[in-house]
């Protein structure tokens, strides 16, 4: 078996293989708009929004008090004042249930409290995110036995740290390669743990941990993946190095390394082999967090470029009033009004639980981690060489310290962390060929095709794409919107074909051609944000100037859909792709020419 078979077989025996619940996005990839799951949008009730309220107010408090993000970001340190803070509010278990000392609070009030944080302060909204959304708190809740509930869960309310293990040096978005073992002891009641965990944030200072461990034999070529609570202050558990990145520089990231480090078998979680079961699932749930964090950054630039836009004046006006810098400004606020739209109804719908939400999460992680890094980098060319300079210098000259430079080096990690972009794209795609693959009777991993079943299902599903379908939001749009809402219907029907399209030409290949897929993703995340806008935008809680917000971004949406359809057909794929292994292969070692590569010196 081939490395690359190998790492097919075992990401397809972790991913969830039933859709017992309808999906939006699921059905939006089949060309279908099924408008009834998205309007009306979903509203937060009243006494729940009360309740995030009373701990918003206190936070927001406290953040402007208590938390000093520049020098966060200096000293490389969230100071302890900070996290007894945190915990005194109870925000170390904001969805834990009360029966375990925790808040029991709702995804949307979780997510309004980390869009607060992290406005202000990415690390610290790191902190809390890695430790509760991904971290041991949540596959607890979701998987953990009664027993290992009401051993642990008090202590992470009360304040202790969590860190969720499983990367490794060799093994990242591959969990086939990961060599990290634990193996059970001759008395059979606990597991030795080795290896080593790498880029684990809160690892250094987790007084619990999950980790991800192979237990069975490293010699057999397919690896039995549990997961296991450890406790931080375990013998052999030791930090070999602590991570220093270009952003969220008080973040507590590192190598860990495991020696002989022993397990009871009683903190097995959900069961052996079952490990990246848990994290697939666990991460679905905890990529909730991500747009919400990515709007609260984004609001944050947008208020800083706003000040300068009408404060700075050029050529006889403020540079807000120049077209070029108005631009960004408006495409800015159209974003983050896109980025709030998808939080709080993603959020919504995993407070629900009416709906099968693991491609809606991916979605909004890939589309609003992208949007941020887009609206950082052009509020930033809003403030100039202000926005490059740091905080403490513009302080220093007797400037407002505007932290511009800061939020652009946190933001970037978000296209990174909880799975890359790239990775994103295939996991969507993955899920969205998932019924094309079933009704032709194949597999990732097997070229057999049921050629009769497959057409007879075309046959009577792809000719009706082509045809218009009607729309019953429940809802009237007034008519600056509904035409972008029969964009949608449009363009979903046209990506189901595209899709079916690009199945036909290159069958068992498509998996390969990752641009093809993700251009398709892309549309598909486009789809998604332009319904989660109009169905906010017509919403009781609607704020003023939501239509024309939705109208900007709907208009600049459909171009890039069209665009992305176009590129499906007509690109550069093929000589890009034989150009890039040219370089690889050093058919052009001039390009490197003329440098200083002191990194490469004992290479």
């Amino acid at each position: 078996m081939s490395d690359q078979q190998r790492s097919i077989e075992v990401a397809e025996a972790a991913r969830e293989t039933e859709w017992k619940k309808p999906s939006f996005v699921g059905e939006l990839f089949m060309g279908r708009l099924r408008s009834e799951l998205i309007f009306p949008f979903p509203q937060q009730s009243a006494e729940d929004r009360a309740a995030g309220d009373k701990v918003l107010a206190e936070l927001k408090a406290f953040l402007e008090q208590q938390v000093d993000a520049d020098q966060i970001d200096a000293r490389g340190q969230i100071p302890k004042k900070v996290t007894n803070g945190l915990a005194k509010m109870g925000l170390f278990g904001i969805k834990l249930p009360q029966e375990y000392g925790g808040l029991g609070m709702s995804q949307v009030n979780y997510n309004r409290i980390v869009q607060l944080v992290a406005s202000h302060c990415a690390s610290t909204a790191v902190l809390l995110s890695a430790h509760q959304s991904i971290g041991v708190p949540q596959p607890l809740k979701m998987f953990g036995t009664d027993e290992q509930k009401a051993k642990y869960l008090p202590r992470l309310a009360k304040g202790e740290l969590s860190a969720f293990a499983l990367t490794e040096p060799g093994a990242g978005s591959d969990p086939s390669k990961m060599t990290t073992t634990a193996t059970l002891t001759e008395d059979g009641e606990a597991y030795l743990i080795n290896g080593l965990k790498l880029w684990i944030s809160n690892g250094p200072e987790a007084d619990l941990l999950i980790v991800m461990a192979r237990t069975n034999d490293p010699a057999e070529k397919r690896p039995e993946i549990t997961a296991f609570v450890v406790e931080g202050k375990s013998e052999g558990l030791t930090t070999a190095h602590r991570c220093d990145f270009m952003g969220l520089r008080g973040l507590q990231n590192g190598l860990l390394n495991f020696d002989n480090v022993r397990v009871p078998k009683e903190n097995i979680v959900e069961g052996v082999g079952r490990g990246l079961a848990l994290a697939l699932r666990t991460l679905n749930i905890g990529r909730l967090t991500l747009p919400a964090a990515c709007g609260g950054a984004m609001k944050q630039a947008l208020a800083m470029a706003v000040e300068w836009a009408n404060e700075r004046q050029q050529w006889g006006a403020p540079v807000g009033h120049h077209e070029a810098v108005a631009a960004k400004i408006a495409t800015l606020s159209a974003e983050i009004y896109a980025v709030d739209c998808l939080t709080w109804l993603t959020s919504a719908m995993g407070d629900q639980a009416e709906t099968d939400i693991r491609l809606e999460a991916a979605l909004a992680k890939l589309f609003c981690s992208e949007a941020l890094w887009r609206g950082v980098d052009e509020a930033l060319q809003v403030r100039g060489g202000r926005g490059y300079e740091t905080a403490a210098s513009l302080g220093g000259r007797g400037e407002k310290p505007m932290p511009m430079e800061r939020l652009l080096r946190d933001a970037r990690i978000n296209m990174i962390i909880e799975g890359t972009s790239e990775i994103m794209r295939l996991f969507i795609a993955r899920e969205a060929l998932d019924p094309h693959l079933k009704m032709a009777g194949a597999s990732a991993t097997s070229n057999k095709v049921d050629y009769f079943g497959a057409a007879k299902f075309y046959a009577t599903w792809y000719p009706p794409l082509w045809l218009p379908r009607s729309i019953d939001t429940g809802t009237e749009l007034p008519g600056l919107l509904k035409g972008h809402l029969r964009f949608v219907e449009r363009a979903a029907r046209r990506l189901a074909r595209d899709l079916f399209h690009m199945i036909a030409r290159y069958q068992q290949g498509l998996q390969k051609k990752q641009q093809v897929l993700g251009r398709l993703v892309d549309t598909g995340a486009e789809l998604f944000a332009m319904t989660a806008v109009l169905s906010h935008a017509v919403s009781p809680r609607a704020p003023e100037g939501a239509e024309q917000l939705a109208d900007l971004f709907c208009s600049q949406a459909r171009r890039r859909v069209t665009s992305q359809h176009q590129a499906v057909y007509c690109n550069d794929d093929g000589k890009t792709y034989r150009l890039a292994r040219a370089v690889l292969n050093g058919e052009y070692p001039w390009l490197g020419d003329n440098i200083v590569s002191t990194w490469d010196k004992d290479a």
